[in-house]
């Protein structure tokens, strides 16, 4: 049994804002009680944070802290617990805050050394970025309104464009303040006549809130942090920065304007060789953890040996982590959820973004579910050497919007690997994902042992360039030239589409005006894979370059692409009757039957694919679950 049963009350924006902490509740605890095969495959969890006793950290010095503890207190002592913003002034290298349990209603809190911030015991304490709100004022016609003065206005990036966009995506949605009723997070409105019991305005020259609730006997909470916590590489408190990054365990940071978390480092600027960046944080680590409702982003984090395991992001806007600059990185079984919660249009949301010559970043067993007005995860901009194995992708963008075959946007992906180098991409499930990944202007992707249900396989090259791109400059310098964007290789994947699916299975694209120049596939290895289709849509695969009209072809069977291209499908397979597959897709098992035919179109897989999932050398299986034994 895998994860997609319990994982159904994910569906739907309100239904998860309402309930998401029961639904995580229950699947935590399920998953927690069965065990799974640790490798080659998504594991079923543990995912998101695991409620546990922490013993006491090994530091020079513990400070304990608590909401109620007094600023003048040392701290030294539990029973005489100091405040969370006088142990952040005290602390250095080696030392660790014990956070007692409680709601600390604080923020803006700067350090630069390598501490430890964890709980007391089982104790769960929680940061809010929001203040309670208890003056309001009756206007008599619907509304409410009161003075606030922690505003946090914003705009849109420079290069997002509102000619095209804001159409869709009126600018108040960029602002960084929120307002929350008993929980609920509301959207934003224009202006008074747009706010009903889900949404607010503020007239931020008035500094006046508007909601349309009766808020006597509510909790209404808005925003007055900008941050929880932000380890800058300056000075703080009279000490320099030690370069060492914070490890940051069981706390949830909720409820901030702009970001919970925030990781600074020098970025680069144009192409630059990685000795040049990373090294002003170095192994931050951040675990089980919960961030969310962060304006903006729930962290923005940089320098090499970060790792985030066990934590669960969601309900975030622009992007749920942001790395940037940063290398070897490890995302490991965190569950990423709800970003985009405001719906923006033009801004290429991803729920993580992993972000300019980052290398060697590892997303291994992560569940990365519900985003249908995001990407899931995002390698983007010169990446090298990404590893994306065994994650179970679910339920990203909108499956059911119409495949344009002129070109690859507008897309959503469960993995988008985007103007980078070299990556494996192994053992993941995705499913009912408009694009489960997504290939761009990139080299040298290894994609085996897959499963795809109701998700199309997307590899596209176009000839953007620094010259020709004046939205995002050097960026496409970051990647490979336009000639040396090929190389991938697609093997032993699983690509399943049922009667309700109509596009391809698999969408290979350049465009037409590229043919000439680049006659070339940009795959240099198909094979192996087995394809399903309930229904003969005629439509298996979209595919270019290729000599036909257009320079592309429809192609119905792994036998018509065989016509064309001579050295792809020896040994793939196409089956369109209904057939036994699965031993159980209906409760999201997606292991093959024994009898299933199609497992015998394996190849071995290469060693270092092997290496990497932790199965037997030059063994071989048909999607992302090897038989068992």
């Amino acid at each position: 049994m895998k994860p997609r049963l319990l994982l159904q009350c994910t569906r739907g924006f309100q239904s998860c804002t309402r309930l998401h902490s029961l639904h995580y509740a229950v699947i935590l605890l399920w998953i927690t009680f069965i065990s799974f095969p640790a490798a080659a495959q998504p594991s079923g969890g543990p995912y998101g944070p695991v409620q546990q006793s922490y013993d006491l950290p090994k530091a020079s010095t513990i400070y304990y802290v608590a909401p109620d503890g007094k600023a003048d207190a040392s701290g030294e002592s539990l029973s005489k617990p100091t405040t969370v913003e006088s142990a952040i002034e005290k602390v250095k290298t080696g030392d660790a805050i014990v956070m007692r349990g409680g709601t600390y209603r604080t923020g803006n809190l700067v350090f630069n050394q390598g501490i430890t911030i964890q709980p007391y015991k089982d104790e769960q304490p929680v940061f809010k970025g929001t203040f309670v709100a208890t003056e309001w004022k009756n206007l008599g016609n619907g509304l409410w309104k009161t003075s606030w003065s922690r505003l946090f206005p914003a705009s849109p990036d420079n290069w997002w464009s509102r000619d095209r966009y804001g159409k869709k995506t009126p600018l108040h949605l960029f602002n960084n303040d929120m307002v929350f009723v008993d929980g609920k997070f509301l959207q934003s409105a224009g202006w008074e006549g747009e706010v009903d019991e889900n949404s607010y305005y503020i007239d931020y020259t008035a500094k006046q809130v508007y909601i349309g609730i009766d808020p006597a006997d509510r909790l209404v909470e808005i925003t007055a942090f900008d941050v929880a916590l932000l380890r800058t590489i300056g000075d703080a408190h009279g000490k320099k920065s030690d370069k060492k990054g914070p490890t940051i365990k069981g706390i949830t940071f909720t409820q901030y304007a702009y970001r919970a978390i925030e990781v600074e480092g020098r970025e680069p600027e144009g192409v630059m060789p990685e000795s040049n960046y990373g090294k002003d944080v170095v192994g931050t680590t951040i675990e089980h953890c919960t961030l969310s409702f962060g304006s903006r982003v729930a962290a923005y984090l940089r320098g090499d040996k970060l790792t985030l395991r066990n934590c669960k992001v969601h309900d975030t806007s622009t992007e749920g982590i942001y790395i940037i600059g940063s290398s070897d990185v490890l995302l490991e079984r965190n569950i990423f959820s709800r970003n985009n919660i405001e719906r923006y249009t033009g801004y290429y949301p991803a729920a993580v973004k992993i972000f300019n010559q980052s290398h060697r970043v590892t997303c291994r067993d992560n569940l990365v579910i519900d985003l249908q007005y995001s990407n899931g995860i995002w390698y983007d901009v010169g990446e090298e050497d990404g590893v994306f194995i065994n994650n179970w992708v679910q339920d990203v963008g909108l499956p059911g919007r119409k495949l344009n075959p002129k070109q690859t946007w507008p897309s959503d992906n469960g993995f988008f690997f985007e103007i980078s180098k070299r990556a494996v991409v192994a053992g993941n499930v995705f499913v009912n994902c408009d694009q489960g990944i997504f290939i761009l202007n990139s080299s040298n992707v290894q994609v085996y042992n897959n499963t795809f249900v109701n998700s199309v396989a997307c590899i596209a090259r176009n000839a953007r360039t620094p010259s020709n791109d004046a939205l995002f400059d050097w960026h496409s310098s970051t990647g490979p030239a336009v000639e040396k964007r090929d190389g991938h290789v697609f093997v032993n994947n699983l690509l399943v589409g049922d009667e309700n699916f109509r596009r391809p299975l698999m969408f290979v694209w350049q465009p037409d005006s590229l043919c000439t120049r680049l006659p070339k596939s940009m795959i240099k290895q198909f094979d192996n894979n087995v394809f399903v289709k309930s229904t003969d849509t005629k439509q298996l695969l979209l595919w270019s370059p290729a000599a036909v009209n257009e320079c592309q072809a429809k192609i119905e069977s792994p036998e018509s692409l065989k016509k064309l291209f001579p050295e792809f499908l020896e040994q793939s397979k196409y089956y369109t009757e209904s057939i036994p597959l699965f031993k159980g897709s209906t409760i999201g098992n997606y292991e093959l039957l024994p009898a299933f035919p199609g497992n015998k179109s394996a190849a071995s897989m290469p060693s270092e694919i092997s290496k990497v999932l932790g199965v037997k050398k030059r063994m071989k299986y048909i999607g992302a679950y090897p038989p068992m034994e």
